[in-house]
């Protein structure tokens, strides 16, 4: 089905409005497909990588729907889940948006702040309620939210929520649900896990799959450059100090990566902040809003920390550690080339990264053109060595003398001093199962 504007999906005058305000004027792929079904009561399965306009494809048929209920408003009549508080501010912020002309709330809660101001807000009533897992159980708990009158259920994410271990905590909130309702379950990978939790969720759904997760979005502009571990720094901000860099996505494997490289480009006088787990609610938001705005136009994030980021005009994301997991590097380029923008895509590989990039380009089925034409091209990285080793040999050492620096201290520890040639292991590993501290 193809269709040039939203008028045609049979959306209310007052959505449409609402539409015409923000400027968009033609829907994407997803919204097509999803709408006319959903505006139907038809439960769905959605297939969707980030930037494909899903929040709208799922918003504005709920809005639709409850508009349309007669009886009472600020009964909780629907409810979506996702896993980071980023991701439910903004897709409240959506509802909002597109709801300005209805008399509708929506009112969204999270955890890592106090829950007082959650709670009243609560209580004034709500007819959509944004959530994460642990603050929704909790107040569920405390009989603070009823699901009774329920209509509309949305598992948004499903994939980085089961990654992230709250399959128990959606499983829960699932038996919470009564047993009529519509529901939705976006999730831009399917493994086997996702499945299994589609299955139980949905009845009879229409199926949408838009850009799958193994094909980058065409408008991005993907180039990897071969680089020393040591000149990763140089490299990227030789890259920064480029005035075409009006918004950047700089990723990095772990949270003390993305503090340690904000602290050095910072020296470096770039101005950047850095969001990740460990960042307090309020400092999360500082920065997110500072980014948004412009008055930062570099963020330092993490995989799980970027999934809550949903800003259009992210002109570059650089990969400054190459993801573990391949399905990460189709989510973090992601962030870019949206709302019918181009973007570009940056990566950095050392030596002991070449297999993370074989496996990425293994995933999307394509080469990722090389960039030689930079000052620190390093052959020895393009052949996937680090000092003579290939990358998996280096890991494998890397992580002996890990285990062996840990046994030292440990005896030190044991025998009520510590050696000076037995100091405290430092965090981290080399292996793939470290990508997500």
């Amino acid at each position: 089905m193809k269709t040039s504007n939203f008028s045609e999906l049979n959306l209310i005058p007052a959505l449409l409005k609402a539409l015409t305000d923000e400027g968009y004027e033609r829907p994407t792929p997803i919204q097509t497909q999803a709408i006319p079904s959903l505006l139907e009561g038809r439960d769905l399965l959605g297939c969707a990588q980030t930037g494909t306009g899903k929040t709208a494809a799922f918003a504005l048929p709920i809005l639709q729907r409850l508009s349309a209920t007669k009886g009472k408003h600020r009964i909780l009549k629907a409810l979506i889940v996702t896993p980071t508080r980023e991701l439910a501010a903004q897709i409240d912020e959506s509802f909002k948006t597109y709801g300005r002309h209805l008399h509708l709330r929506s009112v969204v809660i999270f955890g890592g702040v106090s829950q007082t101001h959650q709670v009243n807000d609560l209580r004034r009533g709500a007819d959509i309620l944004v959530a994460t897992p642990g603050r929704l159980l909790d107040l569920i708990g405390q009989r603070l939210i009823s699901l009774n009158a329920l209509d509309i259920f949305v598992l948004d994410e499903a994939d980085r929520m089961l990654d992230m271990g709250f399959i128990n905590d959606v499983r829960k909130i699932i038996s919470h649900l009564p047993d009529k309702r519509q529901s939705m379950f976006f999730s831009a990978t399917m493994p086997r896990e996702a499945r299994d939790l589609s299955d139980r969720l949905l009845l009879n759904p229409v199926k949408v799959s838009v850009t799958p997760q193994s094909t980058p979005v065409e408008r991005i502009n993907q180039t990897v450059m071969f680089v020393s571990k040591e000149n990763k720094l140089k490299l990227l901000e030789s890259l920064l100090r480029d005035k075409a860099i009006t918004k950047a996505l700089v990723f990095t494997r772990t949270k003390h990566g993305a503090n340690r490289l904000t602290k050095q480009l910072t020296q470096s006088g770039i101005s950047c902040i850095a969001i990740h787990g460990n960042k307090t609610q309020n400092a999360r938001t500082k920065a997110l809003e500072g980014f948004k705005s412009g008055k930062v136009r570099i963020l330092v994030a993490t995989d799980i920390a970027a999934r809550g980021i949903d800003i259009d005009s992210i002109t570059h994301v650089i990969n400054f550690d190459l993801p573990n997991e391949p399905e990460s590097y189709v989510h973090r380029i992601g962030r870019t080339a949206r709302a019918g923008n181009d973007g570009i895509a940056v990566s950095m590989c050392s030596g002991d990264e070449r297999d993370y990039l074989d496996d990425i380009q293994k995933l999307i089925a394509a080469k990722i053109p090389l960039d030689r034409d930079h000052p620190y091209h390093c052959r020895e990285s393009e052949a996937g060595l680090v000092n003579g080793m290939s990358a998996v040999q280096y890991r494998k050492e890397k992580a002996q003398q890990k285990a062996l620096e840990f046994q030292k201290y440990k005896q030190a520890r044991s025998s009520g001093a510590r050696d000076a040639n037995a100091p405290r292991p430092r965090g981290g590993s080399y292996s793939r199962s470290s990508g997500h501290k």
